[in-house]
Parts: C-alpha cells; structure tokens; sequence
C-alpha cells in the first residue's frame, strides 16, 4: 500500500474511535477483529496510578509508562498519543514541575484528549496534531524520556520516525515503547490489509529488524523488557487468509508479540551498543580504556549494568 493510502486509513479507523462512546481497542469491528477480542491486545491499566478511565480506549498493546523510569520534573513526549491515557499517567509521576507533551495524527484523537484535559485541569500538558515521522512543532533535545503504546507498527517509515526520536531526546535520554512485533513471517493476506494495518498487525516489523532499525538510529543499550505473544482468533484471520495459508501459519513457529523495548540516546562512544544480553558488561571488561558504562566503572563486576 501506498503511504497515504495507509494513513487516511489510520485516520479514518481511529477517528470513528475518538468520536464513539466506548472503548473500543486496537482491535475493533472497524479494523482487525471485534471488541470481543480485545484482550488478546490490551493491557489492564486499571491499578495504574494516575489512570483516567475517560482517557484509555483500549488502544495499547503494553504499558511502556511501568518501566520507562520517569522521574519527577522530567519533560515526556508520548507518542500516539490518542485520548490522553499513558500522558496523564505520565503526568502523576512528573508533577507540577515537569510537563508531558502527547502528539497524535488523527484530529478527533487530539480534540478527545483535550477535552479529558479539560477536565483533568492540568495545565503543564499539551496535545499536538501531527506525524511521528515529522514532528515539526518539537525543537531538538526536548524530553529527557519518550513512550509511546502500540503507535510505531502503524508508521509507514519507521526509520524515520525513529530518528525524530533521536532527535527530540536529550543526550542521556531514553524511551520505552510498547509496540506490536513479529518472529517469523505473517501471511500475505495479513500483510497487504488495511483494515489490519489500521488494527495494528499488518504494520509491524519482524523483530529482528525493528530492533536493528533501532540500533541503526543511534540508540545504545537496547532491550526488550517485556514480551508477550498476542492469539489472534482463527475466525478473524480467515477473512483475509486462506485456511491453508492459515494451517501453514500456525504450523510455522511464527507469531505475533506484544513488545517493551527501552533504549538510551548516549554520548557518541558510549560503550553500551547491543541489542543482545548481557548489556554493556562485556563490552567494560574488553575495553579497560573507558572509564564508565551506564554508570558503572568499567572493569568492576557488572551482571546487567544498564537495566
């Protein structure tokens, strides 16, 4: 498909979303499969400090605020930001002294949580119109950490979406994003969807890649922090299958997950650079000439230096 095929589709999916009375999810009677089936996606953000009911319409596939390491006073961007949900979350734990900006693409998400705002009063919030691709109302360095929930799959150019996130941290920064991935391969009827795409699936990388997307971004110290498969129902994958392609699938070892990934933006020659286990540990023990590595002197003994 091309791109803005795949973003007037987006935009349409998610602002009949905005403008319903309901939560509707990721996956809805409008995109992937029906609300029914909302739990194979959504997480439950229901215990959450923070949590603003009115603001989560089930949209996410994780919850990238638990381990995003926000701290009081910081400035967070959340990216895909759709009713408000993970900003005001995010909100609670920067408090009065810091700020957190939400930019989102579809108009209706953008009035929706500005409405909820409204009501929340706070006033170190902002919501912005926008692509993540081009964040053009963001000047460089702004946040000292960027969220983002089941947002990235949908962008058509993740590389450079990647890269205006590089650019809007702070040296020092860092960002959790919770996204949908997948291992293997995806059958063609899923991939060439746009229905799909809007619901979260078609758009997702294979693993692999979006973690080496990430890594060619810049980004040091790379983890998955938290992973877990999503079971998308026979039913709903056989309206864009086959039930043999279908057989063959579910026979192939592939499948579908629900991803944390967290990652720093590092002074150039940090020594954190892998996307693999054992962080920057291994890396201090073979290059004595650092003297540091996440906050750590090199040379001591470090079993996961930068988690």
């Amino acid at each position: 498909m091309q791109t803005a095929q795949i973003k007037s589709e987006i935009r349409k999916s998610y602002g009949d979303i905005a403008n319903s009375e309901k939560a509707a999810g990721c996956c809805t009677d409008i995109a992937c499969c029906s609300s029914n089936d909302l739990a194979a996606m959504a997480e439950d953000y229901s215990q959450v400090d923070g949590y603003t009911p009115e603001a989560d319409l089930a949209l996410g596939c994780g919850l990238p605020t638990e381990i995003a390491n926000i701290k009081e006073g910081d400035t967070v961007i959340d990216l895909g930001s759709g009713a408000g949900n993970d900003v005001f979350i995010a909100r609670r734990i920067v408090g009065e002294k810091g700020r957190v900006i939400g930019i989102d693409m579809t108009p209706e998400m953008v009035i929706r949580a500005l409405q909820n705002n409204q009501k929340l009063g706070y006033r170190n919030v902002a919501f912005v119109l926008g692509d993540i691709e081009n964040m053009k109302g963001i000047a460089d360095e702004t946040a000292e950490v960027v969220i983002s929930n089941c947002v990235m799959n949908l962008v058509p150019d993740k590389e450079k979406a990647f890269a205006e996130v590089f650019r809007v941290l702070k040296t020092n920064g860092h960002f959790s994003i919770s996204d949908i991935v997948y291992s293997g391969s995806l059958p063609d009827g899923v991939l060439e969807s746009a229905e799909l795409y809007a619901g979260c699936i078609a758009g997702a990388s294979e693993k692999g890649q979006y973690l080496g997307i990430i890594k060619a971004g810049g980004f040091k110290n790379i983890q998955i922090k938290k992973e877990r498969l999503i079971e998308l129902p026979d039913e709903q994958l056989l309206k864009y299958v086959s039930a043999k392609e279908l057989e063959n699938f579910r026979q192939s070892g592939s499948g579908i997950y629900s991803i944390t990934v967290y990652a720093d933006k590092l002074d150039a020659g940090t020594c954190c650079d892998t996307t693999a286990n054992g962080c920057c540990n291994s890396e201090a023990k073979t290059t004595p000439e650092k003297t540091s590595c996440c906050g750590t002197e090199a040379g001591k003994t470090n079993t996961g230096c930068c988690g």
